[in-house]
């Protein structure tokens, strides 16, 4: 889809060439401070009068070839005090009301004064709105918009925000197809594959295979994988938008392609949504593209293992034992737990490049789901800097997070007779029992780790990927950078001596 930011008044908007107009209206504006009586503002403004657009948030009126105004269809929305949360709703529900009609190939999406956080919302809004997945379908209909006109009071003042916006939604978009593709459509090897296509002058990819992941110890990686057909995959992704010396984020996303629960398997109804179980590999390719995009000052690097949790004859068992690559010792006790112990392997793996933080983002428990719903992502984290900048970004991208104890108290749980550690710890506070778990394999790195059962996608109707937690981390990622901005020292400019005292 082809974003495009303007600065429109309301009247320039009511002359753009379009399909389709929708007009949001905060509360704080009533129209009369326009420098001149438009066709858009005056009806806009004689509906208001009408009482045929009530006050509440979300209220819409639409109406069809309007005297003077070229596009087609143009629907009027409410949006409250122009929050980005009743931003989003009102372009939600505005381009809901377009569905019922012919397609909306073309869309002026008039915003008017509303803040740059606003303007990020309507974007991501729309995008979400139109988005259609049609990659498995035989007869597909793929997305009808493809021309979005985002206008503006003032381009200049919201322009980073809307580029920011922009690879925000080709992140999510390229982390929601991966998501939704059937399991024989996303294998660990196709997974890779993705990884690849992103490759470029600012993203360098390697690929290792069994052989490879075997040879550098990762045991509890290779005991998921080895029940399955299909190889595993280890991904590396690096981007370099810093000096080498500058130490990076390390982000690492689960990528089981297909998780049946192994021996220990899953009931069968539902199962299907198990092709979601690679949502924390997707949404990590779906941020490395955003940050192709935004070239941010800072080096990040993307580790995904991938693999599919089958049973057969090879599967890991409950109680087997297994070495990770930190030498802890694995009780195997059920081996639905699996997205555990390909992390823990992938967290050890990350220390090599002596990272500024580590986070990794997890579709890991279904107690997540229990505990916190399908709003917000459940976050853990060794740090208070790195926990309070991930909830700050969250809440700046409407991708939010809460936070979750860590107390030294829950590893009780996981204590073995046979091994250094279970895999398990029973039901009671699983969510935190797993986030212990994998905090024995961090180090003194600061680490978070990002359990996003509830929030990855949907289930019912509306079943499908949501893209996040890309938002979220492609804020995160860039205020990172302008922190390393701000914590390295410049270097004297070359030619000029130094003065002394």
């Amino acid at each position: 889809m082809d974003f495009r930011l303007k600065t429109l008044t309301a009247r320039e908007a009511a002359s753009t060439e379009a399909d389709a107009l929708i007009l949001l209206w905060p509360d704080a504006w009533d129209g009369s401070d326009a420098a001149q009586a438009d066709p858009l503002t005056l009806w806009a403004r004689q509906a208001l009068v009408d009482g045929d657009l009530q006050p509440e948030p979300g209220q819409w009126l639409a109406a069809h070839r309007l005297p003077e105004v070229r596009p087609r269809r143009v629907v009027l929305v409410r949006c409250g005090d122009g929050s980005p949360r009743r931003v989003r709703q009102a372009v939600t529900t505005a381009f809901g009301a377009l569905k019922a009609g012919a397609p909306v190939r073309s869309l002026v999406l008039q915003l008017g004064e509303l803040s740059s956080l606003a303007v990020c919302a309507a974007a991501q809004a729309v995008a979400e709105a139109s988005y259609r997945y049609t990659t498995t379908l035989s007869q597909p209909q793929p997305r009808a918009l493809s021309a979005v006109t985002v206008g503006v009071a003032r381009q200049e003042a919201v322009q980073s925000a809307f580029d920011e916006a922009v690879a925000i939604v080709r992140g999510q978009e390229l982390a929601k197809e991966w998501a939704n593709r059937p399991a024989n459509h996303a294998t660990p090897a196709d997974l890779a594959d993705a990884a690849l296509a992103l490759q470029s002058r600012s993203i360098e990819v390697d690929v290792l295979g069994p052989k490879e992941v075997a040879k550098l110890g990762m045991g509890a990686f290779l005991a998921v994988a080895q029940g399955s057909e299909q190889p595993l995959r280890f991904i590396i992704l690096r981007y370099r938008g810093a000096p080498k010396a500058v130490a990076p984020v390390v982000l690492i996303g689960k990528g089981i392609t297909f998780d049946t629960g192994g021996i220990s398997l899953k009931p069968p109804a539902d199962m299907d949504e198990m092709k979601f179980d690679m949502s924390g590999a997707a949404s990590v390719l779906g941020t490395f593209e955003a940050l192709a995009q935004l070239r941010p000052a800072l080096n990040v690097v993307g580790l995904i293992p991938a693999c599919e949790n089958m049973p057969g004859g090879r599967s890991v068992k409950p109680g087997d034992v297994v070495r990770s690559l930190s030498g802890q010792t694995i009780e195997i006790l059920n081996t639905d737990a699996e997205g555990r112990l390909i992390l823990c392997d992938a967290l050890t793996y990350a220390q090599r490049f002596a990272p500024r933080a580590m986070i990794d983002v997890a579709t890991l428990t279904g107690a997540c789901v229990i505990a916190l719903g399908h709003v917000r992502s459940g976050l853990f984290a060794t740090d208070d800097g790195l926990a309070q900048a991930l909830l700050d970004a969250g809440d700046a991208v409407a991708d939010p997070c809460w936070r979750l104890p860590l107390d030294d108290d829950y590893g009780e749980a996981l204590k073995s007779s046979f091994a250094d550690v279970a895999n398990v710890g029973g039901r009671a506070a699983g969510l935190v029992t797993a986030a212990k778990f994998l905090q024995r394999f961090v180090g003194q790195t600061p680490w978070a780790h990002l359990d996003i059962a509830g929030t990855a996608f949907k289930s019912g109707k509306d079943k499908g990927a949501t893209g996040r937690p890309v938002p979220l981390l492609v804020r995160y990622l860039l205020d990172e950078a302008a922190r390393i901005q701000v914590d390295t020292p410049r270097a004297p400019r070359r030619g000029r001596r130094a003065v002394t005292a």
